[in-house]
C-alpha cells in the first residue's frame, strides 16, 4: 500500500467512525429530517428507528474494527511521514474524532441531557415549597396521593416512586406534552428504564433487562425483544397543585432537586404554553400541530377536543363510543376533568351559566370534579373517564390515527 492509499484509508475510516457516532444520535433526536410522523411510510430496508436501534447495539464492535483498521496507516503516517505535517494532521484528526465521540456520547445522548433526580424529596403539604398554581400530575393509590410538578418531571422525563406500596414510573415528554404514569413491571418483573431518545417526536425509554425501546405516549414496545408488548398505564390526573390538594389534603409533593435549578428555571413557562422553543411552544390557534387538545379514549374509540373551545364554553357534552361524556374546566382555566354523564339509569345533560354547572334533568348543582353539591342529586358523583389527557394535537393525532375531531 503506497502512502497516498494509506492517507485515503485513514481519512475514509475516520470519517466513517464520525458518521457512526453522528448517526447514533441523529435518528433518535429531533434533528431536521430525523423524525417521521406515525402514518408516514418507512423507507425501504431498515426503518429509521430500526437503524438507530441496530447502531446503538452494535456500535461497540464497529468502533473496534474501525480503530484496528486505523492502526497501520496511522502508524506509518506518524512514524514514517514523507512530510512532517502528516503526523500533525493524523494527530489532529484523531483528536477531532475524540471530541466528536465525547460530545455525542457524553453531551448529546438523551440520558446525558436530561438527568434523573440526585436528591429526590417527596414531602407532605406542610413542608411543600412548590407554588400552588403549578400544574402537576397527580396519582393516588390505596389512599396515598402524590403530586408531581410538570416543571420538574418535564425536565427529568421520568421519576420513579412508590405510592400506596405500588411502584410507579412518572413520565413526561415536553415535545408531545404527554404526561403518563406507568407500572415499571415488564412480564411481572420490575425493571429500570433510561431515556434513550425519541421516535415520531415522542420520548423513548430503554429497559435495562432486555434493551427494548418503549414509546412514552402509549407505553408500547417499539423495537427489541419485547416489541409489541406494553407496560400498564396507571390513572393520573393533571391539574394545579391547589386543586389537587383540595381533593387530597394529605397529598405528598415532589420537590425540586437544587442540583438542577437552572434546568428547572428553563422550564418555568412551559406548562402555560409560553415556552420559546419551537418544539415545545404552544400554537394558540386551534387544530395546529402544537395546539392543545384533550384526547379521550374509550372502548377503542378516540376523540380530540379543542382546548380553546373548552376554555370558551367551560364544559362540553358529547358521546364517545356510545357513551355520554362530559368535559369540565375548573375556575383556574387549567385544571380539567372528563366524566361519564350516566348516573345509574339516567343520562344527564349539563349546562354552564352564571358560573354554575347544572344538569338539565333535575337542576342540581355540580362542581367541575363531577360532584353534586346541591339539588335532587346532592351527594352523587360522576364516574371519571381515566384515559383522558391534555397534549399537543400532533401527538394525539399521531398515536391515535383513527381519532376524530370534536365539532
Amino acid at each position: 500500500m503506497n502512502r497516498a492509499s494509506r492517507i485515503w484509508l485513514f481519512v475514509g475510516v475516520l470519517l466513517l467512525l464520525v458518521l457512526l457516532e453522528s448517526a447514533r444520535v441523529y435518528f433518535i433526536m429531533p434533528f431536521p429530517g430525523s423524525q417521521l410522523g406515525l402514518n408516514e411510510p418507512e423507507s425501504s430496508g431498515l426503518g429509521r428507528v430500526k437503524l438507530a436501534y441496530w447502531l446503538h447495539h452494535n456500535a461497540g464492535w464497529l468502533r473496534i474494527i474501525g480503530l484496528l483498521i486505523l492502526v497501520y496507516p496511522a502508524y506509518q503516517l506518524v512514524a514514517k511521514p514523507s512530510r512532517a505535517w502528516h503526523r500533525y494532521v493524523v494527530v489532529g484528526l484523531l483528536l477531532i474524532y475524540g471530541g466528536v465521540f465525547y460530545m455525542i456520547n457524553r453531551e448529546m445522548m438523551a440520558d446525558q441531557m436530561f438527568l434523573q433526580p440526585i436528591h429526590k424529596r417527596v414531602v407532605p403539604m406542610s413542608q411543600n415549597q412548590i407554588p400552588l398554581d403549578k400544574l402537576v400530575l397527580g396519582f393516588e393509590s390505596v389512599g396515598q396521593a402524590t403530586a408531581y410538578p410538570i416543571q420538574l418531571i418535564g425536565y427529568h422525563h421520568q421519576v420513579r416512586d412508590t405510592v400506596g406500596g405500588q411502584p410507579i414510573m412518572v413520565t413526561y415528554c415536553t415535545v408531545c406534552r404527554t404526561g403518563r404514569v406507568f407500572s415499571p413491571l415488564v412480564d411481572g418483573q420490575a425493571d429500570e428504564f433510561r431515556l434513550v431518545g425519541m421516535d415520531h417526536f415522542n420520548a423513548m425509554f430503554e429497559d435495562k433487562r432486555t434493551g427494548t425501546w418503549w414509546r412514552q405516549a402509549t407505553g408500547e414496545a417499539v423495537i427489541g425483544p419485547l416489541r409489541g408488548k406494553a407496560v400498564a398505564e396507571l390513572t393520573a390526573r393533571q391539574m394545579t397543585l391547589r386543586e389537587w390538594a383540595k381533593e387530597y389534603p394529605n397529598t405528598r409533593v415532589l420537590q425540586a432537586d437544587s442540583t438542577f435549578a437552572e434546568e428547572f428555571k428553563g422550564m418555568k413557562n412551559y406548562e402555560r404554553g409560553l415556552s420559546k422553543g419551537s418544539l415545545t411552544r404552544r400554537d394558540s390557534a386551534s387544530w395546529k400541530p402544537k395546539s392543545w387538545v384533550i384526547g379521550v379514549e374509550r372502548a377503542g374509540f378516540a376523540k380530540a377536543y379543542d382546548w380553546n373551545q373548552l376554555q370558551k364554553k367551560r364544559i362540553l357534552n358529547d358521546v364517545l363510543g356510545g357513551a355520554p361524556i362530559l368535559l369540565t374546566l375548573a375556575s383556574d382555566s387549567v385544571s380539567f376533568g372528563v366524566w361519564s354523564r350516566r348516573l345509574g339509569v339516567k343520562t344527564l345533560t349539563f349546562h354552564y351559566a352564571n358560573r354554575r354547572l347544572t344538569d338539565q334533568e333535575t337542576g342540581s348543582i355540580w362542581t367541575w370534579r363531577g360532584q353534586c353539591i346541591d339539588g335532587a342529586l346532592k351527594g352523587q358523583k360522576l364516574s371519571s373517564i381515566p384515559q383522558a389527557h391534555q397534549e399537543f394535537w400532533h401527538s394525539w393525532r399521531s398515536f391515535h390515527p383513527n381519532t376524530t375531531k370534536a365539532n
